[in-house]
């Protein structure tokens, strides 16, 4: 009887800590993290879906709606979406009003997007969890787009500061995502994988988790924690 090949290991294997781990290790400053963005749907354990996101970036970039100088898109965003993907959206800083609601939930998912990151803020949050549609944001807000900002180019590179603010100079390193890169969100937060390594990403990834079973299986043997990270960690 012939044994079926085992299933090749891949970023969506790991949760966005274990990746993170492995970026730094890979001399990525900030771990891939982009802060402060969390999950708003679905809301485990109520929906029997986890939320996890692992797909490629389909970017998008937001400007005040007052913004005469920028491009403006002949067609809706979302109706664009390759799909597959998860859609990264930056809006413009301080911005208080949603860029993402129910509509766009229903849109996205009828294109085969698997999710949506903003740097920015969503509303229509019990929409998007009847959907069980993932929704990953800074914030959430009753006030609609179109008054005060609107989208202004997709398919682009973002940089995407703890603010939200294209070139800032803060103290946490900027997060730069290009559009195909992978981006992993979970309950722990969102991290972006460049395309160029992710091969080395689930290599160190694996590494990890074994050394951190190992430490698991010490600490709970009561072994300590310091002398189980020495052990397995070398420090």
């Amino acid at each position: 009887m012939s044994v079926a090949a085992a299933r090749p290991v891949t970023l969506s294997d790991f949760s966005s800590c274990e990746i993170s781990d492995a970026l730094i290790k890979l001399g990525v400053p900030h771990g891939g993290h982009i802060p402060d963005i969390s999950m708003f749907s679905p809301t485990p354990p109520a929906s029997t879906r986890s939320g996890k996101i692992c797909a490629p970036a389909y970017t998008v970039k937001m400007v005040p709606a007052n913004d005469n100088t920028s491009p403006r898109l002949s067609a809706h965003f979302v109706d664009t979406v390759t799909p597959g993907s998860v859609i990264v959206i930056v809006a413009p800083p301080d911005t208080k009003n949603a860029v993402w609601g129910g509509l766009m939930t229903a849109g996205a998912q009828a294109r085969g997007a698997v999710g949506v990151v903003i740097s920015g803020r969503c509303r229509d949050l019990a929409e998007h969890r009847a959907a069980g549609f993932p929704v990953f944001a800074r914030g959430h807000s009753t006030l609609g787009q179109g008054t005060f900002v609107r989208p202004s180019a997709i398919d682009i590179p973002l940089v995407i500061t703890p603010e939200g603010v294209e070139g800032s100079s803060g103290a946490f390193p900027s997060t730069e995502v290009l559009p195909g890169d992978w981006i992993i969100a979970d309950e722990d937060g969102v991290v972006c994988v460049p395309q160029s390594l992710v091969d080395q990403v689930v290599e160190l990834a694996t590494i990890g988790r074994e050394i951190d079973a190992r430490c698991m299986e010490d600490i709970k043997a009561g072994k300590g924690i310091q002398a189980s990270f020495l052990k397995y960690r070398g420090k």
